[in-house]
């Protein structure tokens, strides 16, 4: 892949991260991330679901910070995402996979409108709605997430995507 062409790869996974667009990533950003999961699926920061998406999310943004700020600003600048989290955990997927693993299974347990594990496609949708991620690219990669296509998604398929498309190889 050309350099352009990881450049831009890049820059859009920053792009998500970064909720607010204030050009880096910070603590505010996974609490953005949280409450438009919470909203979305009318769960109350208080309960339990609610305290342990809080939870995930500050242990997500301890786990990037821990390898990618740099500096100890306690915010990661596009250089440092791509310096730090980008190129560290490239060579080591799963290790990406456990630090938003906390995040990724309270957003599933949020989402779980039957609390039977798993996550409809719609769910996923929503999901990933709230997250930023436009209607239809959305639901290409709800589909996608649906490797055995049996019209749900489970914490496995979600986490070990999440960690393959933050993981771009160069």
């Amino acid at each position: 892949m050309v350099s352009t062409e990881y450049e831009r790869k890049i820059a859009a996974r920053f792009a998500g991260f970064d909720q607010d667009g204030n050009g880096y990533i910070d603590r505010e950003d996974f609490n953005a991330a949280t409450k438009a999961l919470l909203a979305e699926f009318g769960t109350t920061a208080r309960c339990d679901k609610g305290q342990a998406l809080y939870i995930g999310a500050e242990a997500f943004w301890q786990g990037m910070a821990g390898i990618a700020d740099r500096d100890g600003d306690q915010r990661i600048t596009r250089e440092e995402f791509v310096n730090g989290a980008v190129k560290r955990l490239r060579d080591n997927p799963e290790r990406f996979a456990e630090i938003a693993r906390p995040f990724l299974d309270a957003a599933l347990a949020v989402a779980d409108g039957d609390g039977d594990g798993s996550v409809t496609l719609d769910e996923t949708v929503r999901i990933l709605k709230a997250l930023g991620v436009p209607g239809d690219t959305a639901a290409t990669a709800a589909g996608a997430l649906d490797s055995d296509a049996d019209g749900v998604v489970t914490e496995p398929d979600i986490v070990s995507a999440f960690a393959r498309y933050f993981t771009v190889p160069e």
